[in-house]
């Protein structure tokens, strides 16, 4: 009964992990959903983008038929070059390997403590306010992503199309769905227990030896979209 008493603990530790962003008073605020009030532009059809990191390359592929507000938020990122210089702050591969979670732009401040790493969000210049995105998670029956609402229904959950497969790319946020904003994980394996609940919109395609190596510190020396986007 000891034993699975802690393994239960190791696992809901394990499940929180990806709630771990800072929780700002600013998330309570309204956030734009759907395409049509997105305040970042949205993407069509696929993007890749290349991460160059202190371990080596690692190539992504984002959907923007599956989830166009996500990958189009983490897009508009990359070209405003959010992602240079940050830290992957939070690596698990213990108890059983988990995610490996970065882009914080307050990581990439040399000024910020480590202690403080995981609690950034991106402030749009224009604004002055952090961004934050809607959950968003598309059904292969439905013509368009559901946003802000957590899906538990069994059978909703095997019509996902973006699942938490071994190397997924997802969105991190505070326990408020709509909270997301720049951070985001990398899956070391299948977590169907997160489908649902978290954004995913994207998958590496080169380079997963890359993420089993990286290590907490280790940091995103560019971010680069390598292709056009429509």
């Amino acid at each position: 009964m000891a034993r699975r008493s802690l393994w239960a603990s190791c696992l809901a530790t394990l499940l929180c992990l990806p709630l771990l962003v800072g929780c700002n008073p600013a998330t309570n605020a309204s956030v734009p959903i759907g395409c049509a009030q997105a305040s970042s532009p949205c993407l069509k059809g696929k993007a890749t983008v290349l991460l160059t990191t202190s371990r080596g390359e690692i190539t992504l592929e984002l959907d923007g038929d599956a989830a166009p507000v996500t990958a189009g938020n983490f897009v508009d990122l990359v070209r405003r070059g959010v992602y240079n210089g940050t830290v992957f702050h939070r690596v698990v591969r213990e108890p059983v390997p988990f995610v490996v979670q970065g882009g914080d732009p307050a990581s990439k401040d040399p000024n910020t403590a480590k202690a403080a790493y995981g609690s950034g969000s991106f402030i749009d210049p224009a604004s002055g306010q952090a961004r934050y995105i809607p959950l968003e998670v598309k059904f292969k029956k439905e013509d368009q992503p559901r946003y802000g609402r957590v899906t538990s229904n069994p059978s909703d959950l095997l019509q996902i199309e973006l699942a938490h497969d071994r190397g997924a790319l997802a969105m991190a946020r505070s326990q408020a769905p709509d909270s997301a904003s720049a951070q985001f994980y990398i899956a070391l394996r299948p977590l169907p227990e997160l489908d649902g609940r978290y954004a995913v919109f994207g998958r590496v395609v080169q380079g997963m030896e890359v993420v089993d190596a990286i290590q907490a510190d280790d940091r995103i020396t560019k971010a680069a979209l390598l292709t056009p986007t429509p």
